[in-house]
């Protein structure tokens, strides 16, 4: 129905365009200024026109889904609950969960987002939804010229803020082969490696078709972190000489413009898809330790008034996995802190669960059940609130894997990997719970695969103690004993160690090195004794009564 001016789409919202100064009033007489234009990716939303245009194309949006985008677009900088969006789309009128649902889901379709990926508007369990997309907002007299294209503003420019987690942005490769009409093969690459990072819910990343604006363009990286929201730059290229490829990789900080990581492969181009999988996967694994690194100094550098729920979880992050006691009671208080700013801040329950794992396998406390219990119970909770952000499922696998929920464990675990194949510490931890249901030999071919994908992880030392772990097992004690060697000389103070390292040189028959490597154990862990010693291991009872009988024959008292 029309009438003189006014399209009445809906019996209680009334969208007057008597003029330019648009508005939106619904039954309870609130009004919300509508009169901008904001820019996302290829697309701009005029709300002055009621315009939605992707390029030159127009988009066709129904009235209750436009004001919905044009909500979530005003309010990107924060969450938007769902009581909150019908107030304002509905007039707070009663609707149906799954009219929300499809509506949420129309305007996701209209920008080019899905459900599954939410890469523009994401859905927060229990809080609500926000708008994650970059986002230019255009002041007022900006909006799109007749070709589409958005008009200059005489505003003053705002950029879209940082998302608490990392945010990448994978530009085009430049291409250095003198070939021409060889450009597909950097492209392939970029997308390839920009697929695999969009999978990974514990990632904020752009969209391909916004980073391709950018190429040919000379522009700061600065520049690029700012108009795009994101906090790191990847950007490479590509060299063919006859049949061999050679990519370079560098990944650089955009408010600092540093280099945090760099790498170089080499690859016969036979085989083009296989070398570009090969290629996305060691990026992939190299990728999470280096953005971790960082993400861990920029919390850092951040003012105490400053800090959030993420910042102290970045902060905790070193502490946790140097698996050492004193470094365990330290992460676990600032996750405490990070628990109270934020109760439902998944990744700080799971990484709490797992400090209080920790305390249980490593002989840290003298409860056991108590931090079997605390495990559990903050692994629980983050499995309620994140069931597909990978580093959390991998976690929680863990969690449930020290506590000899194996089947569990396992099931959190595969999951995790099948959304993101390229995480190195959870294909590690996959190994450790091998050796824990006695299948040693996959245990080793996991955390081989785990150090070939990220084989500067400082990490990596616990891989090394798991094949060492493997080995012992199968009663390779030699092999056993170098390997813990190995992890020892990388982490020195992860002292826990001497209790395998004493049990696989006393079974090599190298019974002065074993004295030795026994004494160190009892000095660190005084009051360690076979019962504790049992209660803390988490492999076959046949396996644990062999280590057991080898310290006990060293001294060790029951």
């Amino acid at each position: 129905m029309r009438q003189l001016g006014v399209e009445v789409f809906d019996e209680t919202l009334l969208f007057a365009r008597d003029g330019p100064d648009y508005s939106l009033t619904n039954a309870k007489g609130l009004r919300s200024e509508a009169n901008m234009t904001f820019r996302f990716g290829d697309h701009v939303l005029d709300a002055a026109r009621r315009e939605l245009r992707r390029g030159s194309q127009h988009i066709a949006v129904e009235p209750q889904v436009f004001d919905l985008l044009v909500h979530l677009l005003q309010n990107h900088h924060r969450v938007v609950s769902k009581e909150e969006l019908i107030d304002s789309v509905w007039a707070g009128r009663s609707i149906s969960d799954s009219t929300f649902t499809s509506q949420i889901n129309a305007a996701r379709r209209a920008i080019g987002d899905s459900g599954a990926n939410q890469t523009l508007i994401r859905t927060l369990p229990r809080k609500g939804i926000r708008f994650v997309g970059s986002v230019d907002v255009l002041s007022d007299g900006a909006g799109l010229d007749e070709s589409g294209a958005s008009r200059v503003s005489t505003g003053r420019r705002t950029y879209p803020a940082l998302p608490d987690k990392p945010s990448i942005v994978v530009l085009p490769f430049e291409n250095l082969s003198a070939e021409k009409g060889t450009d597909y093969l950097a492209d392939g690459i970029v997308e390839a490696i920009t697929s695999a990072l969009s999978r990974v819910r514990s990632f904020f990343v752009i969209a391909r078709m916004s980073a391709y604006t950018y190429r040919g363009r000379s522009v700061n990286v600065r520049d690029i972190g700012k108009e795009l929201g994101v906090a790191y730059v990847l950007e490479g290229s590509v060299q063919k000489a006859r049949a061999q490829l050679r990519i370079t990789v560098q990944l650089i900080e955009t408010e600092k413009g540093t280099h945090v990581w760099s790498s170089r492969y080499d690859g016969a181009i036979g085989d083009l898809f296989d070398l570009q999988d090969r290629i996305s996967a060691q990026v992939m694994g190299a990728l999470g330790p280096s953005l971790r690194t960082a993400e861990i100094e920029r919390s850092r550098r951040k003012r105490p008034q400053d800090l959030g729920s993420y910042d102290y979880t970045m902060r905790a992050m070193p502490h946790v996995w140097a698996r050492e006691k004193d470094e365990n009671s330290k992460a676990l208080g600032l996750l405490e802190t990070a628990i109270s700013a934020d109760p439902d801040y998944a990744l700080a329950l799971s990484l709490a669960g797992w400090c209080h794992a920790q305390c249980l396998v490593y002989n840290w406390v003298e409860n056991i059940v108590e931090s079997r219990d605390k495990a559990l119970s903050f692994a629980e909770r983050a499995a309620e609130l994140s069931g597909d952000d990978p580093m959390v499922l991998a976690i929680l696998g863990a969690i449930h894997s020290l506590v000899q929920n194996h089947g569990t464990a396992r099931v959190l675990l595969e999951r995790a990997l099948a959304i993101d194949p390229n995480d190195a510490w959870a294909w590690g931890r996959l190994g450790w719970l091998e050796n824990y249901v006695g299948q040693p030999q996959n245990a080793i071919t996991n955390f081989e695969r785990a150090l070939r994908l990220s084989p500067l992880d400082p990490t990596n030392f616990n891989n090394y103690v798991g094949m060492g772990s493997a080995n012992e097992i199968m009663q390779n004690y030699d092999q056993a004993a170098a390997l813990f060697q190995r992890a020892l000389e990388e982490r020195p103070n992860a002292t826990w160690i001497y209790r395998h390292l004493a049990s696989s040189l006393y079974g090599a028959g190298r019974f002065e090195e074993a004295r030795r490597a026994f004494a160190q154990l009892t000095e660190i862990f005084p009051d360690l004794t076979i019962t504790k010693f049992k209660q803390a291991m988490r492999f076959q009872q046949a396996a644990i009564d062999r280590m057991a009988e080898n310290l006990q024959r060293l001294g060790l008292r029951d």
